[in-house]
């Protein structure tokens, strides 16, 4: 049928062959297009401001490689800066921002919040206008524990060390600071809806370095909060999860916190995966540095999912996003294989 989204198709717990296809980052630097763009965006946070430019980038990938899903350009980082923290980005770096204190929480500025954010809104709107009728088109945010990680660290740490300890010693401070980022991204993911997106993806990139009761408490119950006010307003809308590094902890994490689909890391075993997709969609999980290398490594890893995963509801993704060294001609041989699978 002409215009029909597969991928919804699937988050519905349908079978599709071959599954969706698209990848987290799938607009980024392995892109000789995406680098030109950049350049003349200025700064990496003008480029997801700039509606005209992050249209074009979202768009690339899709013109190259026909995926069935396209994803917002944007950065996870702007809900704290349109919260009124002072982000910025530095050339191999990465986010950098000033680390909030406990007393500075209770200032996050919320009431020109939608102000800021429209240009991110009226990048939706011009994407849904677009892109092919048949493209799914998410949008997204960052879970409050991996935003408030780079809050308080001021910029990405190796086990975000620091965003544990102040959640320990500060712990009404960080509950507050929690429930700011969860009521917003709600909020933020709403807007991105009435805008045009299709599905919503929350990322929870950090939730692997926690312990039990942490993981509940910072990463479950905040998710949790923002998919009930998500489908509050929109009931029909799916939501993905993706609790990267969760382990043993992707069992309950869809019952505990809502999701509609469950975004799996490379690292998850596939006959986990398999169990997983009992309970609904999985999408993922393909390693990315077999991207990166190319041939058997990838070949292997792309049956492995499809075989074992094909027969049921799958979005095939990697298991995080795609590295700016990977080569193009990989990812074509890759969209070959999965469109390819019956």
């Amino acid at each position: 049928m002409a215009g029909k989204r597969i991928m919804l198709d699937v988050l519905k717990g349908e079978t599709v062959s071959p599954p969706p296809l698209w990848m987290m980052r799938q607009a980024g630097r392995y892109l000789p297009e995406y680098r030109e763009t950049r350049k003349r965006a200025g700064s990496f946070l003008d480029l997801c401001y700039d509606p005209d430019l992050a249209v074009e980038v979202t768009l690339q990938p899709i013109e190259r490689f026909g995926f069935d899903a396209s994803i917002l350009f944007s950065d996870i980082l702007v809900v704290p800066n349109a919260l009124g923290r002072e982000v910025r980005f530095e050339e191999g770096q990465g986010p950098i921002l000033k680390p909030i204190a406990a007393a500075e929480i209770p200032a996050l500025n919320g009431e020109t919040f939608h102000v800021n954010l429209e240009p991110v809104y009226e990048t939706v709107r011009r994407l849904r206008a677009k892109l092919p009728d048949q493209t799914t088109l998410i949008g997204f945010c960052g879970a409050p524990w991996t935003v408030a990680t780079y809050m308080i660290a001021g910029h990405g740490t190796p086990d975000q060390g620091p965003a544990r300890l102040f959640a320990y010693r500060e712990p009404e401070a960080f509950a507050r600071l929690l429930k700011i980022l969860a009521d917003h991204s709600a909020a933020y993911l709403i807007r991105q809806i009435e805008a045009g997106a299709d599905v919503v993806q929350i990322f929870d990139s950090w939730s692997g370095v926690l312990d039990e009761p942490s993981f509940e408490a910072f990463c479950v119950e905040p998710v949790a909060e923002i998919v009930s006010q998500v489908k509050a307003a929109h009931p029909d809308i799916p939501v993905i999860g993706f609790p990267k590094g969760a382990g043993e902890r992707y069992r309950d994490y869809r019952k505990k916190t809502g999701i509609t689909g469950l975004g799996l890391d490379w690292t998850v075993p596939l006959s986990m995966a398999k169990e997983l997709q009992g309970e609904g969609a999985v999408q993922g999980n393909l390693d990315p540095v077999r991207l990166v290398a190319g041939g058997k490594a990838l070949a292997d890893g792309v049956d492995a999912i499809l075989r074992t995963l094909g027969d049921g509801p799958l979005i095939f993704n990697l298991g995080h996003g795609i590295t700016p060294e990977t080569p193009v001609a990989h990812v074509e041989a890759m969209v070959k294989m999965v469109r390819g699978h019956r």
